[in-house]
């Protein structure tokens, strides 16, 4: 009767140990939930990346092969100019009002 409750006492305490390790430890529920959360994050991440890639080889393919693509992304990034075309560029920035010679804007 003895060796029993000794056992029962053993089962218990085993249970509530292995309770303990399916929650709370590394291995967990908790860690499950956080991996798989992390999961869906990289594999969003990988599809926006193999977009970009997508979308690389193409502009690749069209500066290989096509002529006026490659014109084009010249004169827009390198600011290319063909015979008697005339560039004007505009600063990005909104230029700071100047002060008057008093020091102040409204003149005292």
């Amino acid at each position: 009767m003895i060796w029993r409750r000794f056992l029962l006492t053993g089962l218990i305490f085993f249970n509530i140990f292995l309770l303990y390790n399916l929650i709370w430890s590394d291995n967990g529920i908790f860690a499950y939930l956080e991996l798989k959360s992390r999961h869906e994050q990289l594999k969003q991440r990988l599809e926006t990346v193999n977009e970009h890639s997508l979308d690389l080889s193409q502009e690749i393919r069209w500066l290989k092969t096509d002529r006026a693509f490659t014109e084009k992304m010249a004169r827009s990034q390198m600011n290319y100019l063909k015979e008697n075309e005339i560039l004007y560029q505009f600063p990005k920035d909104k230029p700071q009002a100047k002060e008057t010679e008093g020091g102040r804007a409204d003149g005292q």
